[in-house]
């Protein structure tokens, strides 16, 4: 062999010694522990982490300790380029958490040891949070904005934060007494459950205060001498979000109150403890928009500080990321503040379910939404679905005119009507001298039922429908911004179905705030799209949101609308129409049974009455109902389970208008 050959095979042993060695330099065995060490704690779990001079177990636990004010959030974590020097690599590690709507990133660095052919992880805190000292811990805060006010009509605060007294037991107060004892009385004095509140106490440690009741500072009666008086009993100042009264529109608005335990679990993590939300109605509806968002804080501090070292100064805690927050934005509504007063003024001697509506024809503006006290905490006047009864006949009253007919032209009103067997009358006390042939207006102004059930053969049920919608009812109300039923009217009836739609019964159905919605739509010459809410941002339409009553609506579960009439196209009630529609309605004041409006101060009130059976007992029960237009002014009125209209209904509506002014 020559040298040049002998040669050559030097270098190519040098060479292949030289990758031999790059190759087990140990690069792949330190990449791969990197990458296990970055999976292992982006788990939280480093149990099974190999580390240098520190026990896998207790590093767990440090971990643990140090994250678990983040729990059950974790990081994402990703192990970067791995820097190699004589059997010690130095790795980054890029923490990627999601706190809120933001993200928090930042790099450490781990730093790996071979030992034999393993590479084990040099436990070091900071390698989990920047400069992270031994004994210390993240905290986090949460910081909640305070709500923001519902507002009404002229941004006058309906909702808004008013002052509390939280009422009860604070155990640490009480020495020697006897806790059973003290909390017997406390409840006894605010009226709550005694025998439920006692056990609550009794399952508290021996520090907590635990609250009885909230009582309103404004106009309490329970006094501080009283709850002094019991050993151990505490009246706590506080403030929440209230409306001017507590029953103030309560089933429209909702309540707001801090969150309940289910409210917190059903929340998926948007909720936690202390935090104020909403229930029912517009509160819960448009809760992410009252609520605004939390500002977050998450620091790094000394395990076990006391409360005295956390109100030091400065803070002996640092700040490693923060979210700021953003306040909730008022809810502006329609409402007035006067008129739904009044309006619950006037209902609150009303024993069965009610309802007042008043709104601002011109504007559609929702004015008062008042349910009684006999609804039960049920949104009767948005969501309720009953048989109209005579008011319906403003309805077809259009279609007629639609056919040809005026308000002088000639109807047919016999003292009785019978339809495929089922015999149909007018209400009692009907007067006989506007039996026979009469005129429309008569017919309308006394509610005459024969005469409109006469008419049947040449109004179709279609036309009905499309008269009703012409009117502003059974239809959507995308404007409104609040879960509402405006009415269903079928397009389709036959034989006594379709009689008994032309007084307002069969599957005709309104809410009072349809109801209100039809007047007004006269009122203004065109319909009137009803508008309640004037931002709506965080919120859908939501019948869930509405609070459940003992008494359930009519109509199983309600709506937020009837469903569109099929393939129907809405032909908006004329100025002209209209206006025969309201010289027929101002009939019924001048000539007809609602005679007792003409005495209403200021502009001329048209109305219609109505009266509809229900139920099956005999005499059957009826509803009561009433509609008016009192200038810029409709208004419905509505009572459950009230004899007639004009004489149940029609005081009330009376009471109203004249308050209103």
């Amino acid at each position: 062999m020559g040298n040049s050959s002998k040669l050559s095979l030097v270098l190519i042993g040098l060479i292949l010694g030289a990758s031999l060695v790059a190759c087990d330099d140990g690069r792949a065995g330190a990449q791969d522990a990197a990458k296990q060490l970055a999976s292992a704690v982006a788990a939280l779990d480093v149990g099974s982490v190999a580390f240098d001079g520190k026990d896998a177990g207790a590093a767990n636990e440090q971990l643990k300790g140090v994250f678990q004010a983040l729990d059950p959030d974790k990081p994402s974590v990703e192990a970067g380029e791995l820097k190699l020097e004589s059997g010690t690599a130095t790795v980054p590690l890029t923490y990627s958490w999601n706190i809120g709507p933001k993200e928090w990133k930042y790099t450490v660095s781990a730093q790996l040891k071979k030992s034999g052919a393993k590479w084990l992880t040099v436990w070091n805190p900071a390698m989990l949070v920047p400069e992270l000292a031994d004994g210390e811990i993240l905290s986090m805060s949460a910081e909640s904005p305070q709500r923001a006010a519902i507002l009404g009509a002229g941004d006058v605060p309906l909702v808004t934060y008013r002052p509390v007294v939280n009422v009860g037991i604070d155990k640490p107060l009480l020495g020697g007494a006897d806790a059973t004892a003290s909390a017997t009385k406390i409840a006894q004095l605010v009226g709550v459950d005694p025998a439920a509140y006692v056990r609550q106490v009794e399952a508290t440690g021996a520090e907590a205060f635990v609250a009885a009741i909230t009582l309103r500072e404004d106009g309490r009666t329970v006094t501080d001498e009283q709850i002094a008086a019991i050993p151990g009993a505490r009246a706590i100042p506080g403030s929440l979000p209230l409306a001017p009264t507590r029953t103030f529109a309560r089933a429209l608005l909702g309540t707001a109150a801090p969150a309940s335990a289910e409210q917190i679990e059903a929340s998926n993590g948007a909720l936690k403890p202390g935090d104020t939300t909403g229930t029912g109605g517009l509160q819960q509806q448009y809760d992410a928009q009252l609520r605004g968002t939390d500002a977050t804080v998450i620091r790094a501090q000394k395990a076990g500080l006391t409360a005295a070292e956390l109100q030091a100064s400065p803070d002996p805690r640092r700040i490693l990321f923060q979210v700021e927050g953003t306040p909730g934005t008022p809810l502006k509504t329609t409402l007035d503040l006067n008129l739904q007063q009044l309006a619950e003024g006037v209902l609150a001697k009303v024993g069965p379910a009610s309802a007042i509506v008043a709104l601002r024809p011109s504007t559609g503006a929702v004015l008062a939404a008042a349910s009684g006290p006999g609804s039960n905490g049920y949104d009767t006047a948005l969501l309720g679905q009953y048989a109209p009864g005579s008011i319906f006949k403003i309805v077809d009253s259009l279609a007629m005119l639609r056919n040809g007919m005026t308000p002088e032209s000639m109807v047919e009103c016999p003292e009785t009507l019978t339809v495929d067997g089922r015999t149909f009358k007018n209400a009692e006390g009907y007067p006989a001298s506007s039996l026979g042939s009469v005129t429309l207006r008569d017919a309308f102004a006394h509610s005459c039922n024969t005469a409109f059930i006469n008419a049947r053969d040449g109004v179709s049920q279609a036309q009905l429908e499309s008269a009703a919608t012409s009117l502003g009812v059974a239809v959507e109300a995308p404007a409104l911004g609040a879960a509402a039923f405006l009415g269903s009217v079928p397009g389709e009836a036959q034989g006594t179905e379709h009689a008994a739609s032309m007084i307002g019964q069969g599957k005709v159905l309104l809410s009072p705030l349809a109801a209100a919605v039809m007047a007004g739509s006269v009122g203004k010459g065109a319909p009137v799209e009803p508008q309640l809410v004037l931002n709506p941002g965080a919120g859908t339409p939501d019948p869930s949101a509405a609070p459940t009553a003992s008494t359930p609506a009519p109509v199983a579960t309600p709506t937020v609308s009837a469903e569109p009439p099929a393939e129907t196209s809405v032909t908006p009630v004329t100025a002209a129409e209209a206006a025969s529609l309201a010289d027929m309605m101002r009939a019924v004041v001048t000539s007809g049974h609602a005679g007792f409006l003409a005495t209403v101060p200021g502009a001329p009130v048209g109305a219609k009455t109505g009266t509809a059976e229900f139920g099956n007992e005999d005499p059957p029960k009826t509803h009561a109902w009433i509609v008016a237009v009192h200038g810029d002014l409709a208004v419905a009125v509505f009572v459950e389970d009230g004899g007639l209209g004009a004489t149940t209904s029609g005081p009330l509506l009376k009471e109203f208008l004249t308050a209103a002014g």
